[in-house]
């Protein structure tokens, strides 16, 4: 079967075209490379990827390239392409935001009208919901996002809905929960406390530390991205969450456990845009995706250092070479 995965060589799409081409499908990559971090870590996201015989990749721009022969004879798309991040998401960075998660689904949408789709799968973000009324939260809670980021995760999530509806494209949306795991964007909580941590600085964390959050491993939130495409949920919206919620805190005194290393750090003020809390009912996607988290979170931050540990001697070993 013929895949499309735009985002390819982001952090879970990288992780997800691996899945698809182990499950046996062919494998079309699509991305265009924004300058949101180096492009060479996101062409090392693909190293596993391009080795395959199944797997072929296109640089391309949604917004205003010709998607027409890389989709053709597509069974499923799974669009996560999309420009990341809360913090940055305010004010003139705004436009770049609008383009890459709004109009970009657009586009991409009009693409499919007419195809013969069997799945689009849209990767949307538990920041729609904003400072959440009540947890775990579930689908059906009001989404009142509290950043620009939000904001427009939230339109293009609703733009696939109506093209459901107006269209007959066969659409289904995730929202995850702060996703982590080897190859996490550099900008990420775990990816920069990891670098500190490593460097022997200050862990800078935005406020007192006693936020939570509901942390999902990568391998969980691809298993609930190929399960959404198969089920019979079309139109439908599944929250992708860890399975708990905790403290930022917490986190820093489990990754201080497993590292080994003197955890110091920096507090700086609450940002903008970031909610106190975020918890996920996932019992939606129990019931209709058979989805369920395996992985914890000591497990999966043991896991991330690993990978961490790996990569940064990997890079050391380089520069002894170049030398």
């Amino acid at each position: 079967m013929k895949v499309v995965v735009t985002g390819a060589a982001g952090f879970i799409g990288s992780h997800l075209c691996e899945r698809l081409l182990a499950d046996g499908h062919e494998v079309v990559g699509i991305d265009c490379f924004t300058d949101y971090y180096r492009r060479a870590r996101k062409e090392q996201n693909l190293d596993v990827a391009r080795s395959h015989r199944n797997f072929s990749f296109e640089e391309l721009d949604l917004v205003d390239a010709d998607l027409t022969a890389a989709l053709e004879g597509a069974a499923i798309v799974y669009h996560l392409a999309g420009q990341p991040g809360v913090r940055p998401s305010w004010g003139h960075q705004f436009d770049r935001y609008v383009r890459d998660n709004v109009i970009a689904t657009q586009r991409l949408l009009e693409h499919l009208k007419g195809s013969r789709l069997k799945r689009l799968v849209f990767a949307g973000s538990s920041s729609v919901y904003g400072d959440a009324e009540s947890f775990p939260t579930r689908e059906s809670a009001l989404p009142r996002p509290v950043s620009p980021y939000g904001v427009t995760k939230l339109a293009a999530e609703h733009l696939a809905h109506l093209y459901t509806r107006n269209f007959d494209i066969p659409a289904v949306s995730v929202r995850y929960f702060t996703v982590y795991g080897p190859r996490q964007r550099p900008d990420m909580a775990f990816a920069r406390f990891m670098q500190a941590l490593a460097d022997g600085e200050p862990i800078e964390v935005f406020g007192d530390g006693e936020q939570t959050r509901e942390f999902t491993y990568v391998s969980d939130a691809v298993e609930g991205t190929v399960k959404a495409a198969t089920a019979d949920v079309v139109g439908m919206v599944f929250n992708l969450g860890g399975g708990s919620r905790v403290t930022i805190n917490k986190v820093l005194a489990t990754l201080g456990e497993i590292s080994k290393l003197e955890v110091r750090r920096q507090n700086l003020p609450a940002a903008p845009g970031d909610p106190r809390h975020t918890g996920a009912s996932i019992n939606l996607a129990r019931e209709r995706l058979g989805w369920e988290p395996r992985v914890a979170l000591r497990e999966g931050l043991a896991k991330q250092w690993d990978w961490f540990r790996a990569t940064r001697r990997g890079k050391s070993a380089a520069v002894t070479r170049a030398e």
